[in-house]
């Protein structure tokens, strides 16, 4: 058996209405809302009495990110909300863009900060920002 594709990647939030409005701001469509809870669950993801909200978002071309609130047990912060990208762990998910300059427009004049900038000679500009509960996402743009 081999990996067909990546469905999702996981992102831990408090507040989900903000991290959902800056996913779709950058472009993701809200595919569906849920609660989740019980001891499947629990027993899946190894914690007990687990209840938590979930927002599917997805790419145009269906790439996946879920938003996770957890209700109880409660979420665990784990290092500043502002850790720089070279923390342990998974820092960043990088969008491929059409306009970088617009895109990045748009996501800061909705409250997102950027992180910095930089262009890879005439083959890519990059872009990263942070968003809400300290959301690293890195914009590309392909040049040429």
């Amino acid at each position: 058996m081999t990996v067909k594709r990546m469905d999702n990647v996981l992102i831990v939030v408090d507040d989900l209405e903000a991290a959902k409005a800056f996913f779709i701001q950058l472009g993701l469509k809200l595919e569906g809302e849920t609660t989740v809870e019980g001891p499947l669950v629990g027993g899946l993801i190894g914690l007990k009495d687990v209840r938590a909200t979930l927002a599917m978002m997805r790419t145009p071309d269906g790439q996946g990110i879920e938003l996770d609130k957890f209700h109880t047990p409660d979420a665990i912060r784990f290092g500043p909300v502002d850790a720089p990208v070279n923390t342990l762990g998974i820092r960043r998910v990088m969008f491929a863009v059409e306009d970088i300059d617009a895109v990045a427009a748009r996501m800061l004049a909705n409250g997102a900060e950027l992180i910095g900038e930089m262009q890879y000679g005439d083959t890519y500009r990059l872009a990263y920002i942070r968003g809400p509960e300290g959301i690293i996402v890195g914009l590309a743009e392909q040049l040429g």
